[in-house]
């Protein structure tokens, strides 16, 4: 029968609502380790307020001129 909703419909629907918000506040204690998450996350990106001090580029150092010739 297609639309109605069985007895096994309903206990898998109470078992999912069960372990979702039953116990001691599984749902709650997820959603606050992903706000301490976000909360580490965004700290990451602040950083320091001052910026890095930046060294000056550097010349590449020099190789041989007189290398093997690549074959092929």
């Amino acid at each position: 029968m297609m639309g109605g909703f069985s007895i096994w419909h309903w206990l898998i629907v109470i078992a999912v609502v069960a372990v979702v918000f039953g116990g001691r506040g599984k749902l709650s204690g997820l959603m606050g380790d992903a706000a301490k998450g976000i909360r580490a996350f965004r700290d990451g990106l602040k950083g320091d307020d001052e910026p890095a001090e930046e060294t000056p580029a550097q010349p590449l150092p020099r190789t041989d001129s007189k290398k093997d010739k690549i074959v092929n």
